[in-house]
């Protein structure tokens, strides 16, 4: 990680009008949170390669000097949101805080370049050259993709050497992933090919090596588990509360990405039943023995979350008549330690590009939440919250019943 800049630095930046790694916004009212986050999207491609983190300034004028509004909580949050709103993917690696630069607070906003470019904010690639920001042409992306080839990017992007174009469902590319990973004027353009938009989109390693990626495989694969043998999700439902009680109902949820969640979401929902009270009030009230909510957060956190490398495991999601255990390969990753797991907004990405990938697809909204979604969900339904455990190669998610 490139270190960040130190107090003297900051203030030698937010005077200096020549630098092309400073924006500078007096608030946050009107459209400039739109601005800024055109602004991270643009710092965290980093077009022109200089390879430090470009800096957001809010709080002050085009001159440098400060507007004097003060900096509050709700500030610092509302900037540290656009992380993991789910508008920039993917997300980038920002840092806010507050700043005492001369007499004045001002909010600070530092971008990393991204590991993993083109970065998009709802759907558009935003660069940067000099004072101007734009969206990004056709040899703007080839470059950002040249440099994702070039630089240490996670898995998820990484070839598979024994893959080819013709292992890619180009349907299901064009159909159904384009339309919510690219903005519609882009794509109505139509101004890239279709190894330039598999390349931005990382499905595809670059323009002249179309070797698949990782992503590709798992999302437009035809058959996605010749390349990755663990990418499925095993589903077993027992009766009784241990594993070698009679197995009632067992499926393999294999192929591409939806596929995978299709799969899953019919059998969590087919053995989910609902309960009606016609007693306790004027009216009927319905309640399943789990909320759907809770099992899709928490499902979807071990499909994006997991490790695909270096085995052959699947996410398992086996069903007890009191309880039901996700368990997916890949203990705790970056950030999120075993002893912070689950903590409220802490969240980091061992897969970035797949967790866009289902954001593109509508699985995602936002991103960090999921687990507090599911909390909330399991609260409303009393019943107990989830419990989490973990080891360098696993973690476990247990749901129980209402007891």
């Amino acid at each position: 990680m490139i270190e960040p800049y130190s107090t003297a630095q900051l203030e030698a930046m937010a005077t200096d009008l020549e630098s092309d790694l400073v924006e500078r916004k007096e608030s946050l009212r009107g459209d400039a949170p739109k601005k800024i986050r055109e602004a991270v999207c643009a710092f965290a491609n980093d077009l022109p390669n200089h390879r430090r983190p470009g800096v957001v300034f809010v709080g002050l004028r085009d001159d440098g000097h400060p507007t004097g509004t003060p900096v509050t909580d709700r500030a610092l949050m509302q900037l540290a949101d656009m992380k993991t709103d789910g508008n920039i993917v993917p997300p980038p690696t920002l840092f806010v805080s507050k700043q005492r630069l001369g007499n004045d607070d001002i909010a600070v906003v530092v971008v990393h370049p991204s590991d993993s470019p083109p970065v998009r904010y709802q759907g558009r690639i935003w660069v940067r050259t000099g004072s101007r920001r734009s969206i990004a042409s056709a040899q703007d992306e080839r470059i950002l993709n040249e440099k994702r080839r070039h630089g240490n990017v996670s898995f998820d992007v990484h070839p598979v050497p024994t893959a080819s174009l013709a292992d890619l469902n180009m349907n299901s590319f064009r159909d159904e992933y384009l339309p919510g990973a690219v903005d519609r004027t882009i794509l109505k353009a139509n101004e890239r090919s279709t190894k330039e938009q598999l390349s931005a989109t990382k499905m595809i390693v670059s323009t002249t090596d179309p070797t698949p990626t990782v992503m590709g495989i798992l999302v437009l694969g035809i058959h996605p588990q010749d390349f990755l043998p663990g990418a499925y999700v095993q589903f077993l439902r027992l009766a009784g509360s241990a594993l070698s009680d009679p197995v009632i109902d067992e499926i393999r949820c294999d192929g591409a990405l939806v596929r995978v969640i299709q799969c899953l979401e019919e059998k969590l929902a087919g053995h989910n039943r609902t309960a009606v009270d016609i007693a306790s009030g004027p009216r009927e009230k319905r309640r399943s023995t789990y909320p759907m909510v809770a099992l899709r957060q928490l499902a979807y956190n071990a499909v994006m979350h997991r490790t695909y490398e270096s085995t052959n495991a699947p996410v398992r999601v086996c069903w007890f008549d009191d309880r039901i255990e996700i368990n997916s390969p890949g203990g705790p990753y970056g950030a999120v330690t075993a002893d912070a797991f689950g903590q409220a907004g802490l969240v980091d990405y061992r897969n970035p590009n797949l967790a866009e990938a289902m954001r593109a697809l509508g699985w995602v909204q936002r991103y960090g939440v999921g687990i507090d979604i599911a909390r909330r969900a399991l609260r409303e339904n009393d019943q107990p919250e989830p419990e989490f455990r973990s080891d360098p190669n696993w973690l476990f998610c247990t749901v129980r019943s209402k007891s």
